[in-house]
């Protein structure tokens, strides 16, 4: 389960504006991959009370990793797209990271 601040960039100091909520679990017996299921939740700015829900596999040692947006609500009902992970920083003892996300999405 996750519960982890959504900021405006990899600083752990950026400015938060959300929260990405959700879960993931093992999802591969042949490399470090995990099956997705999160909420960006927006609590600030513009998209305040929008959310984007992204599922999808993400091989997290693979240095581009691509995941869909299946859907989302408020500002971006009906949402449509792509997410692209990037981990910007890891502590694999504290099993700790930072994971850049760039989300490109079509909406109503």
């Amino acid at each position: 389960m996750a519960d982890d601040p959504l900021t405006a960039g990899p600083d752990p100091g950026s400015q938060i504006v959300g929260r990405a909520q959700g879960m993931y679990g093992s999802a591969s017996f042949s490399e470090i991959g995990v099956l997705m299921t999160f909420n960006f939740v927006f609590t600030a700015g513009k998209y305040n009370g929008s959310t984007l829900s992204l599922l999808s596999r993400n091989p997290i040692l693979h240095r581009y990793r691509e995941m869909p947006i299946v859907g989302g609500s408020g500002v971006f009902r009906l949402a449509q797209g792509v997410a692209t992970a990037k981990t910007y920083w890891a502590n694999s003892t504290a099993r700790n990271a930072i994971v850049e996300y760039h989300v490109v999405v079509l909406h109503y």
